[in-house]
């Protein structure tokens, strides 16, 4: 299946528009990740615990909407957007939303 950023598929013309797709991963952010996170901070440098985190919700949520989107006969999503958003009363969790467009194309 194609997943695009873009509205069209290059060579291709879109025949069907499904409907818009969603993807959602709410993940938590444990302790230990946090402290790590912290220390890596804390002596500069970057995060690999959160970047790993947020590399694992990304391709969930953009694995869900693609699945959404074969259920309802789609070859392929445009328009994808990604979203990512803290919750929680202390921000301990990490929200990734990924939408689009399912659609048929020839």
């Amino acid at each position: 299946m194609i997943i695009t950023t873009t509205p069209s598929i290059e060579g291709h013309k879109i025949e069907q528009y499904l409907g818009v797709v969603f993807g959602e991963v709410v993940a938590g952010v444990d302790f230990i990740r946090d402290f790590a996170a912290g220390l890596s901070n804390f002596f500069g440098g970057r995060s690999g615990a959160y970047e790993e985190e947020l590399i694992r919700a990304r391709e969930s949520a953009i694995r869900e909407m693609e699945d959404r989107a074969r259920m309802l006969g789609a070859n392929a999503v445009v328009g994808v957007d990604i979203d990512y958003e803290v919750l929680g009363s202390n921000n301990g969790m990490l929200m990734v939303t990924a939408s689009g467009t399912a659609v048929r194309y020839v």
